[in-house]
């Protein structure tokens, strides 16, 4: 699962806690540490949820206390970066 979760945030670029744990079908505490493999390899970073909402306003991502992560590792190989 680790690996597709690598992939998901590659793809997508930024991912809310809440958006891996429905995705997976896993609660967050699970999802939480999972990624922080991820973090703790140094290609994710858990980024302030004002930085990254939807429309830009970072209201609902910060009024929900969302937890957002953000791929800052590498692109995959198999694409241009």
């Amino acid at each position: 699962m680790l690996l597709e979760i690598r992939k998901l945030l590659q793809d997508r670029g930024r991912v809310s806690l809440m958006d891996l744990s429905l995705h997976f079908g896993r609660d967050t505490d699970a999802m939480r540490g999972m990624v922080a493999h991820w973090v703790g390899k140094g290609v994710v970073r858990q980024i302030d949820p004002e930085a990254c909402a939807c429309a830009g306003c970072g209201k609902c991502a910060a009024a929900l206390g969302a937890e957002v992560y953000e791929w800052i590792g590498p692109a995959p190989k198999d694409r241009p970066a």
